[in-house]
């Protein structure tokens, strides 16, 4: 009887994989690279460039469960006009590939990478903006490589360790042998399932914008390597920021932080007002009314607060 049910269960979990196969081609066939690759140590990193080459450089960081679609959504057009827009599938996501495998959790080595397909494009120093996850990617690359950064704009970034901890599949994801079955036979059905109430919870109290799954190719995610690459990321997370946190005051560049005060996702207290008041020149904008996609909600607020790095300021902090 129980090798019946070994036999079953087998069969379906391989019924399972081969429709997962099936599906991750159509994502991809819907969803194919729109920039160009570069090569770091390992293998290579998928950029979309945008603006004026001889403009000045923006490089925009995506959150957690995405891609650069998200930014380029957002912001990418709209600050095309007047700044090289540099637009990163951070590793292991997106078509950036995952070079390290699991130490590339750390957003200390993601900005290793990312700061060398920078210098490989010829950007030598830029504004670097981070959402979410990306907080504590950016100020990473800023601790690590303050000559390259002409300033810091965070969008509801994770910088400090929270209460709690993370979503129960990530662990499972995480987990050695385990992972990679859930990730290739069961996350990519059920997860097709959820991505369109994620999406609503993401953005709440706002609304996605029209065809936003499609749009930003969120689908992507879904893929079993992304999927593990993205628990990675999550579940290294808040003992990275941990460490990093007391290092903050010792970033000098102007940094603006925005955050929407009924953010459900990242606590604007323990992280927006916390990190603003520790950097010398830091000012933070609280948002009234919008939540954690405040990038799509208030994106003129954040071009605002770019051309205002760009411009020379904040001269001096703004502490909430």
């Amino acid at each position: 009887m129980t090798f019946a049910v070994l036999l079953v269960a087998a069969a379906v979990l391989g019924g399972l994989a081969v429709l997962t196969e099936f599906a991750v081609r159509r994502i991809e066939r819907a969803h194919p690279p729109q920039g160009r690759f570069v090569e770091v140590a390992g293998g290579r990193l998928h950029l979309v460039e945008l603006g004026p080459p001889d403009a000045p450089p923006v490089v925009l960081l995506h959150g957690a469960s995405g891609n650069l679609q998200d930014m380029r959504l957002a912001l990418g057009d709209r600050l095309a006009s007047r700044y090289r827009v540099i637009l990163v599938d951070r590793p292991g996501h997106g078509w950036s590939d995952r070079p390290g495998g699991s130490a590339d959790a750390s957003p200390a080595v993601q900005a290793g990478l990312i700061h060398q397909a920078l210098a490989k494009i010829g950007i030598a120093r830029a504004i670097v903006v981070g959402h979410s996850w990306s907080g504590a990617l950016a100020t990473a690359y800023a601790l690590a490589y303050p000559a390259a950064v002409n300033g810091l704009v965070l969008l509801a970034p994770v910088t400090h360790p929270w209460p709690g901890g993370v979503a129960w599949y990530h662990p499972i994801l995480t987990t050695r042998f385990v992972g990679p079955l859930f990730a290739h036979a069961i996350a990519l059905p059920l997860g097709e399932l959820l991505v369109a109430a994620g999406i609503r919870a993401v953005f709440a109290p706002q609304q996605p914008p029209t065809d936003y799954r499609s749009r930003a190719a969120v689908d992507l995610v879904l893929r079993a390597s992304e999927l593990i690459a993205n628990a990675e990321d999550i579940t290294a997370l808040k003992a990275f920021v941990t460490a990093q946190a007391p290092s903050y005051s010792t970033i000098k560049v102007s940094t603006i932080v925005i955050t929407g005060d009924i953010d459900e996702t990242v606590s604007p207290q323990i992280h927006s007002q916390a990190i603003a008041a520790m950097l010398p020149r830091g000012k933070l904008i609280l948002l009234p009314g919008i939540g954690h996609m405040l990038h799509h909600a208030a994106a003129g607020v954040v071009a605002n607060a770019i051309d205002e790095i760009a411009s020379g300021g904040p001269a001096v902090a703004t502490k909430p």
